[in-house]
């Protein structure tokens, strides 16, 4: 940034952000495009995407970069297709991990997870080798005072599997993850 010229001066500055925000933007996108992709391109109906276009919202993305990757995700429009792909390893101390992933590219995404496991001390696994161990469920917090008679009685009419009530006075309400959207 040495030098007495305004304009060489905001371009760096310029180009620093632009490539940040390019980042943040691409995989926003990404995110948009799969959920559109999965649960369809109605955000009312479909909580994934409706949570998905919040976040570009919050980051200023232009509305129509977030239509054409809704397009995208239908098949409206052709690009480039991502798909979810899920690793299972061993880190360090035999602890289980699932990495989910977002990808274009399932070899090279293999190949990075793969690194990422052997940098740090684990190993990569098969399918299956620690799938067994989780649980896959939605889950809703609500805060310290909530009624939690109204909130059971709520919960359960719409599909709940449990509702716990933690040390702090929380209430914590599980479901299956079809049934997320109608608890």
């Amino acid at each position: 940034m040495a030098g007495h010229s305004k304009w060489a001066n905001i371009k760096h500055k310029k180009a620093a952000q632009d490539a940040k925000r390019g980042k943040v933007f691409t995989r926003l996108i990404k995110e948009i495009t799969v959920a559109a992709r999965l649960g369809g391109a109605d955000a009312n109906s479909n909580p994934r995407l409706r949570l998905a276009i919040d976040k570009a919202q919050v980051q200023n993305m232009p509305k129509d970069n977030i239509e054409r990757a809704i397009k995208r995700g239908t098949g409206d429009l052709e690009g480039v297709s991502y798909e979810e792909v899920r690793y299972e390893g061993y880190g360090i101390g035999g602890a289980a991990v699932m990495v989910d992933c977002l990808t274009d590219n399932r070899a090279r995404t293999v190949a990075e997870v793969r690194h990422a496991f052997t940098k740090h001390g684990g190993n990569l696994g098969t399918d299956g080798s620690v799938a067994f161990q989780f649980k896959h469920c939605g889950q809703f917090v609500f805060a310290p005072g909530t009624d939690e008679e109204k909130l059971m009685e709520a919960a359960l009419e719409a599909g709940a599997e449990d509702v716990l009530t933690n040390e702090d006075g929380s209430v914590e309400v599980i479901s299956a993850p079809n049934d997320f959207m109608g608890v």
